[in-house]
């Protein structure tokens, strides 16, 4: 009962819900799930204006980056997006800026999941629009009159939620397929996809997940070595690091190596080791509560080994479960990290092709979040999988139409189920990835139900100006984080008249906007060209650089022959060009080479291409 009356206490107080019976439920938008998109989209659509109820099974807010302990975060250290941004900034303030947080190898975020678990409580207890409930159990969902039925296992018995928008925030995408999305699971194959590396044929091998832990230096003189798990077989674990390897072809790290990989701060140390550690394999899809119950109990043992075995066979004694970090029994997390689940069939499919060469077609129009890490498939725990040569991909965009089902009105999608492929789901699920995809879920879902719009029905320039309010990404540029004219640049980037140059990089990929760069007017007006810019055929040079000069004329006659301008303006533009020039650009001269951020801001200013209208699948599109 004291749950039940938590939670009255929370809609009197936010407002966030009416009571219809008592167990049945009503809000604009619904959250469902345990997931990091779930607690991102929740805090962004009450940010939105709408009404909006979490209802999650979990104690925690975070996902995978708090309550399953994975706080070593992937890619995104030069695109710090919208909330990831923010939750980020929380970090760096708590700990003592941003090189505190760099504790460990693997990544330039780590921090303890009890403080990352804190700072999206901060966030959420701002939100006067949202209702949290915790540990609710989601059992279905079905549509009445127009509007989504949850119906949750709770300690107080069945609980109902009613929403006019529901977002899945599930990590295998749970909601939605009761909700009756359509969806993939396993890898695809390569005819599916077109996709050059899949494999010939499909399966249902998805990849590994991991029941991770978080180890603590209890000092040199302590012993806090676990019981002997079951079934303890040291052999498996031989060449996780090199002390006890006899594989001449393994080559591993040293032990102290594969530790300092997710050292975090205060003397903790994040266990999840792909190699020959704590891995395991089981599809958890389609299994009921109790079988999905025996499965983590399972991974949770494989863990335990490998603790014991570090500690025991390794020698290290003194690190032990971390007692001050989950509210758990067993001190390990809340839940474990999925990988992968299922991948639903949204408005849109975002394949590895579109991310190898991004102008080869138009989705980059309608992104809405942005990644940078490689393409990343763990399968150690299930050597029959197909071997697939991952290519080096640049950094990338997510596009809207991916977090919208098919079929499936008011549903949007917050984690790891949106439309990409299996192999973009390498780089897709990744935790700074994952949290701007729940924004914007929100986002859309606050916007659809104050509207009284459908998700699929919105229109793509609204939603990515909305996400720029909020310092979220379009494109994935890296030099333009600081830059006076950020949105101006993402506006026209996503217009395709300015395109960034991606580049493979290491484990952090990168776009490049040059910001201080030149444009050849030759390519310039090719980009005009496709755009469908009403701009005279000229001969140019082939070699010669975009002045200044011929910048304004040619944004005037765009404005003369869009009808924006009184004829006979075109030429005498440059007059009000200079009168308006910002003083954080250099001087204005006409006959030097304009920078593409100069070039990017008369192009906002004056013309606003990102009016021009755009579909799901980026393609231009008449306004009504």
């Amino acid at each position: 009962m004291q749950k039940y009356l938590v939670y009255l206490l929370l809609c009197t107080c936010w407002g966030a819900c009416t009571m219809e019976t008592s167990n049945d439920f009503t809000t604009d938008v619904l959250v469902v799930g345990e997931g990091t998109g779930a607690v991102a989209a929740a805090i962004q659509s009450a940010r939105s204006g709408a009404k909006t109820t979490l209802v999650t099974p979990s104690k925690w807010l975070g996902g995978m980056l708090t309550a399953a302990g994975v706080s070593a975060t992937d890619g995104n250290h030069r695109l710090p997006a919208g909330l990831w941004g923010e939750f980020r900034d929380s970090l760096q303030r708590h700990y003592g800026g941003i090189d505190s947080l760099f504790t460990g190898w693997v990544s330039n975020t780590m921090f303890e999941p009890k403080v990352g678990e804190y700072y999206w409580q901060q966030m959420a207890k701002k939100e006067r629009l949202l209702t949290i409930v915790y540990e609710a159990n989601f059992i279905d969902l079905s549509l009445q009159n127009g509007v989504w039925k949850g119906q949750f296992d709770t300690a107080e018995g069945t609980q109902f939620f009613r929403g006019k928008v529901v977002v899945d925030g599930t990590d295998l995408g749970d909601v939605a397929a009761a909700a009756g999305a359509t969806f993939d699971v396993g890898m695809d194959s390569r005819e599916q996809t077109n996709e050059a590396m899949a494999p010939p044929a499909r399966n249902e091998i998805i990849q590994d997940m991991t029941y991770a832990a978080i180890l603590k230096d209890y000092g040199p003189k302590a012993d806090k070595t676990i019981p002997r798990p079951d079934n303890y077989d040291a052999s498996q674990f031989f060449c996780a690091c090199a002390a006890k390897c006899k594989d001449d072809t393994a080559k591993p790290h040293p032990c102290q190596t594969m530790l300092d990989y997710g050292k975090l701060p205060n003397g903790k140390y994040m266990i999840n080791w792909p190699i020959k550690g704590n891995d395991y394999y089981v599809n958890m899809i389609d299994m009921g509560p109790s079988e999905r119950q025996k499965a983590m109990t399972a991974a949770k043992n494989k863990t335990l080994q490998f603790i014991y075995y570090i500690q025991n066979d390794l020698g290290y004694k003194n690190l032990g479960l971390a007692e001050d970090e989950f509210p758990t029994e067993d001190d390990l997390p809340l839940m474990p990290y999925h990988r992968e689940g299922r991948r639903i069939h949204g408005l849109v499919q975002l394949n590895v092709n579109h991310i190898l060469q991004p102008y080869d077609y138009t989705l980059y129009r309608t992104s809405i979040a942005v990644g940078d890490y490689p393409i990343d498939h763990h399968h150690y725990e299930r050597p029959d999988a197909p071997a697939i040569d991952f290519p080096p991909v640049p950094s990338f965009s997510v596009p809207l139409g991916c977090l919208i089902p098919k079929g499936v009105q008011n549903f949007v999608v917050a984690d790891k189920a949106i439309s990409v492929t299996n192999i973009v789901n390498g780089s897709s699920r990744l935790q700074p990835v994952i949290v701007q995809i729940g924004q914007v879920a929100g986002m859309v879902a606050a916007t659809a139900a104050l509207s009284e719009k459908s998700p699929d029905e919105l229109s793509v320039r609204v939603v990515q100006e909305k996400l720029l309010a909020t310092k979220g990404y379009l494109l994935p540029f890296i030099d333009v984080e600081e830059h006076p004219h950020f949105a101006s640049i993402q506006r026209i980037g996503a217009t395709g008249l300015l395109k960034g140059t991606g580049i493979p990089y290491k484990w952090a990929n990168q776009t490049w906007f040059y910001p201080d760069s030149t444009i050849l007017v030759a390519d310039f007006l090719e980009n005009l060209a496709d755009f469908g810019a009403p701009i005279k055929r000229r001969a140019v040079p082939p070699n010669a650089e975009l002045s200044v000069e011929e910048a304004s004329v040619i944004i005037g006659e765009w404005l003369v022959y869009g009808k924006k301008e009184e004829e006979g303006s075109a030429f005498s533009f440059i007059e009000k060009v200079k009168t308006d020039w910002p003083s954080d650009f250099k001087g204005f001269e006409e006959n030097r080479s304009v920078t593409r951020s100069e070039l990017a801001f008369l192009l906002d200013k004056y013309i606003n291409p990102f009016e021009q209208r755009v579909d799901m699948e980026g393609n231009f599109v008449q306004a009504d």
